[in-house]
């Protein structure tokens, strides 16, 4: 068993090496290496397949009682400064591998049927190879340096997945919107965590919060200065995990190939935040303002989502916008001291979050064979309806998702939400009721995208619907001009009515829908394995059974009542609105149009930052252009005047004749014979 742990290292080499290898095929041999579409498939899930059997080895072996294994080495030094890299293998990283290669993994199975027809499907899989490395890589660091290269890392690999089709002009521009977003929350980051190496001397995690605290309460250091870092560092999360305000580069990513979205939103890139509050646990807990500043983030964050997500047509944005809520939900569970429930919600949300999108890759996929290959049309929820007929599989596992993020018990929602719900009660009343609120307002947009997309009758073929969105279609779709440069292939649907997908995507459905039931079952607050296994750093085992000793039923019924009280009332308002029609939703949107639009528009997000930031900083620049072009190059061209007029007029005092010379030496000597005279 200690011979795994010394090969630890080969879970992020071995996708790294399968994208490597296909890269320089690529690279190298593009027409033949594309060709070979089914064996690179083939070869990439299979490394992924062995890498995950890697990954439950050590959970394994970790869930038995073998001890928290670290590698490390010296990889640069410079008088008293080191740097180590290397590996660690503990409760929370074996938890996290164990997760991030079980999603993956069946992503790249379902992107075999997804990506079936595509000109880049190998590239694709190179990406999803190189982005799963790069995750996986980040979960295994032991120091805050490796976590950074690696954080560059996943957001590198996203910027290629999310521009996938980069001959769209929708998706180059959300790639760079991601790119441009991360890098203000990175470059955050980045101060942090050279400030907290000023202060502590240390890039280790434990280290460094044992250090910081120590330097706060001799007075060495102020507890704002440290507090400071602490939010610098936040700045990393609040960009990866999607929270207000750099939430806005995540709906965009959309716009990349469904399987990239199912990965990002539950395993990979929006995880990497939560991950990294985990582990920089040890410094956050020891600075109260920062704990208040992520735990209201966060709740901001959920009920911003949740709101927005409300109106939104387009099922991918959507879904997206509800990844940002129940972020939002880890982010505030970690503020208020509920590490284990942040990390248990990170666990149960990234298997029923891909199963959802992978859902909706299934619903777009089986809906392009009616409106074409038109994302726009493909993915707007008002042209959809009646699919559970036609597409069961996916309408089930669809459904069990949405139970499951919903917080119904016994799925596995319920009981990560509900444990983040109690904590933040026993924190700030404040804070659960707004967790409160949001769970009614998830129940309720949730069954909202449930009953349009899989109840009533089939709107696909309705031409009059069909004649109303193309020239203002919803949100999350392409520019207008897209769609009409893509009339042409709209016309080359095959069916009248979408069909299921195949097999090879239906399969990861009904896997993921096990976790999606089952695993919040590890959490029950009575007997909490989870809590047993990952818990707070400053605590311990005995401390953790002694709480669970302490469990009250009375307080949990309470307080799991009112969570699925909430969700139900959330769902019945959908289904009064959405499946049986009693609720006229266009009435209450007339009503307040306002409020309505507020909604629609993502709160102004968006145009708010074009108007502040792109447009602020285009002002910025030509005014930056007018100084350039008037005052430097203006004092660079005098110069040269300068130097042309004098050369042009002293010219003419140079003819070669000795009379003149002798003349401009006479007319000086008298020159100064007056000038001293006068003196």
């Amino acid at each position: 068993m200690e011979q795994l742990y010394q090969y630890a290292w080969l879970i992020p080499v071995i996708p790294l090496v399968g994208a490597m290898i296909v890269g320089v095929g690529l690279i190298s041999f593009n027409q033949a290496t594309s060709r070979l579409r089914q064996p690179v498939a083939i070869f990439i899930v299979s490394l992924m397949g062995v890498t995950m059997g890697l990954s439950f080895a050590l959970l394994w072996s970790q869930i038995n009682g073998h001890e928290a294994f670290l590698n490390t080495f010296e990889w640069a030094a410079a008088g008293d400064f080191k740097l180590t890299m290397g590996y660690t293998i503990d409760h929370l990283t074996t938890v996290m591998l164990a997760v991030v290669t079980t999603v993956a993994f069946l992503v790249m199975i379902y992107t075999d049927g997804y990506m079936a027809h595509d000109a880049g499907y190998v590239r694709f899989y190179a990406y999803l190879s190189l982005f799963a490395s790069s995750m996986l890589g980040l979960v295994i660091s032991p120091n805050l340096v490796q976590v950074y290269i690696f954080w560059e890392l996943v957001g590198m690999a996203s910027y290629l997945l999310i521009g996938f089709w980069y001959d769209r002009k929708a998706a180059a521009d959300a790639c760079q919107k991601a790119f441009v977003v991360n890098r203000v929350g990175d470059f955050g980051f980045l101060l942090g965590m050279l400030g907290l190496y000023w202060a502590t001397g240390t890039f280790e995690f434990s280290e460094m919060g044992v250090q910081l605290e120590t330097l706060v309460e001799s007075g060495v250091i102020g507890a704002s200065l440290a507090s400071l870092f602490g939010v610098l560092v936040f700045l990393g999360p609040v960009a990866k995990s999607a929270q207000f305000p750099l939430h806005v580069w995540l709906p965009d990513a959309m716009e990349g190939p469904t399987p990239i979205s199912a990965l990002i939103h539950a395993a990979t890139m929006v995880a990497a935040g939560v991950f990294l509050i985990a582990r920089m646990y040890p410094v956050f807990e020891n600075l109260p303002s920062v704990m208040t500043i992520i735990a209201w983030t966060g709740a901001f964050t959920a009920f911003l989502g949740a709101t927005i997500a409300l109106t939104q047509n387009d099922i991918k944005k959507g879904l997206a916008y509800s990844t940002i809520s129940q972020l939002g939900y880890m982010v505030m569970a970690m503020g208020v001291g509920g590490y284990t429930a942040g990390l248990f919600h990170l666990m149960t949300h990234a298997f029923f979050k891909a199963m959802l999108f992978l859902c909706s890759g299934s619903v777009i996929h089986g809906m392009e064979e009616v409106v074409g290959h038109n994302p726009a049309l493909a993915q707007d929820m008002r042209l959809m309806g009646g699919l559970r007929k036609y597409m069961p599989i996916t309408s089930l596992t669809f459904l069990v998702g949405t139970l499951a993020i919903c917080g119904i018990p016994p799925f596995a929602g319920f009981w990560s939400k509900d444990e983040i719900l109690s904590v933040a009660f026993s924190a700030n009343p404040a804070l659960w009721f707004i967790g409160w609120l949001t769970a009614g307002l998830t129940a309720f947009y949730m069954f909202r995208m449930y009953f349009i997309t899989f109840e009533g009758q089939f709107r696909g073929n309705d031409q009059s619907i069909l004649d109303s969105l193309k020239p203002a279609f919803g949100p999350g779709a392409m520019d207008t001009r897209e769609l009409e440069s893509e009339q042409e292939e709209e016309e080359h649907h095959h069916s009248d009515t979408p069909h299921e997908s195949p097999v090879s995507m239906t399969l990861p459905l009904v896997i993921l829908a096990i976790p999606s039931i089952a695993i919040g079952w590890l959490g029950k607050p009575w007997e909490n394995f989870f809590e047993e296994f990952v818990f707070a750093p400053g605590e311990t085992l005995e401390e953790v059974q002694e709480m669970m000793a302490a469990f009250e039923w009375s307080e949990f019924l309470i307080m799991a009542g009112n969570s699925v009280g909430i969700a139900l009332i959330g769902i019945t308002v959908a289904s009064l609105m959405y499946q049986s029609k009693k609720i006229d939703p266009s009435a209450i949107a007339q009503k307040f149009p306002s409020l309505y639009r507020f909604s629609l528009n993502k709160w102004y997000f968006d145009e708010l930052f074009n108007n502040i930031f792109v447009k602020g900083s285009r002002r910025v620049a030509r005014q930056v252009l007018e100084v350039d072009y008037r005052v430097v190059d203006g004092a660079v061209n005098l110069t040269g005047l300068m130097a042309i007029i004098s050369g042009e007029g002293l010219k003419y005092f140079e003819n070669g004749r000795a009379q003149f010379y002798a003349l401009i030496v006479f007319g000086a000597v008298l020159g100064f014979v007056i000038v001293f005279s006068v003196a």
